[in-house]
């Protein structure tokens, strides 16, 4: 006779809860595993469910211990990609007498950056020894998670990894700063870098317990002054939301007599419209397509806008169905302690810059 013929109420003991796990794993119904307890399908099904799975302390113990030491090894690798690849001791002391050369670096992207056009550009840089380098925004793409409005169509794009952006990055302020030692870098923030300060912005507000201190915090701890250590670089930072320089503009500084600003302005007429913007020499990236302008002003004469193009992947995989108009190419400028300054705008053209041939055939 079954159990419950026999009227005798089921004492779940955990052998119990073991034989009813082994025969439902055996593909018994829960039905059968009631009439072998002499209960209803219900009642087992109950019984099994709301037991706790034996748990095996020490293998739990072990885990732990080895996610302590992958974590260890994790941070220690996250403060290496942080950190300059190059000494920066040693570095020639900044030119300060007589003309000069300042040189214009376009948005570069991280690890979407065009390799063998970046070669180009430093060839050049290292040969024109500048005393100041403008980069104009978006060194770090700052993509996947931070760029939340964008709407990912392929699994490669996926695997973009923030870490891996920033070493990328890294290594290109590492390489900039070996081939012009001399030089005095300026970085203003792009549209791309303020996406971090936009999603600590966002994370925080999500939560009914957020506040402003934690946004503050946790931009500090992802902004691009801490993860590129700028200030360990002695490179000055500037971000898109303030004023620098006494101007009435944010995210703009000058230099001599030029303006440098990422810029916001897009489309074919870009040059045109940041130029009746400031109403002065301005020289802006952001759209990745080299563009010069010119207007004649009443009181200075004539003024011109340049963008100077970029130095990333020229066909990124977000943009697959058209091609795009993007060009690589850098700024050059030829300056006068007065302020007065000559632009060139360098083309690279399949990985090929004719600036230092040019000026090599010329002297």
């Amino acid at each position: 006779p079954s159990r419950l013929q026999e009227g005798r109420p089921v004492k779940w003991t955990s052998d119990k809860i073991q034989e009813a796990r082994s025969l439902k794993r055996g593909n018994v119904t829960w039905d059968e595993v009631g009439k072998h307890f002499g209960v209803s399908a219900n009642s087992a099904r109950n019984a099994v469910f709301k037991a706790k799975e034996p748990t095996n302390e020490s293998a739990l113990h072990d885990r732990i211990r080895d996610l302590e030491r992958l974590a260890d090894t994790l941070s220690s690798k996250l403060a290496a990609a942080r950190k300059p690849r190059k000494p920066l001791s040693g570095r020639k002391p900044a030119k300060t007498e007589g003309s000069f050369i300042r040189v214009i670096v376009p948005d570069l992207h991280g690890c979407f950056h065009d390799p063998v056009a970046f070669a180009a550009f430093l060839h050049d840089l290292k040969a024109l020894d500048p005393r100041e380098v403008v980069i104009i925004g978006d060194l770090i793409d700052c993509g996947g998670f931070l760029a939340e409005h964008h709407t990912w169509g392929y699994v490669a794009e996926a695997e973009y990894c923030y870490e891996d952006d920033i070493a990328a990055a890294n290594s290109l302020l590492d390489a900039m700063q070996e081939a012009a030692p001399s030089a005095k870098f300026y970085f203003l923030e792009g549209n791309h870098e303020r996406r971090v300060e936009t999603w600590c912005l966002t994370a925080v507000l999500r939560s009914k317990k957020g506040n402003p201190r934690d946004i503050e915090r946790l931009r500090d701890a992802m902004s691009p002054e801490r993860v590129l250590s700028l200030r360990d670089r002695e490179i000055e930072f500037f971000r898109q939301g303030e004023f620098h320089h006494d101007l009435r503009i944010r995210a703009t500084i000058k230099l001599g007599d030029c303006f440098f600003t990422h810029g916001s302005r897009t489309g074919p007429g870009a040059a045109l419209s940041t130029l009746r913007d400031f109403s002065a020499p301005v020289v802006f990236g952001h759209t990745h397509q080299i563009a010069e302008t010119s207007l004649n002003n009443v009181k200075s004469g004539a003024i011109a806008a340049w963008n100077v193009g970029c130095l990333c992947n020229l066909q990124p995989l977000w943009n697959h169905d058209r091609k795009t108009a993007w060009n690589h190419g850098y700024g050059v400028q030829f300056c006068l302690p007065s302020g007065l300054f000559q632009h060139v705008t360098a083309h690279i053209i399949d990985g090929r810059s004719m600036l230092i041939p040019l000026t090599q055939k010329v002297s």
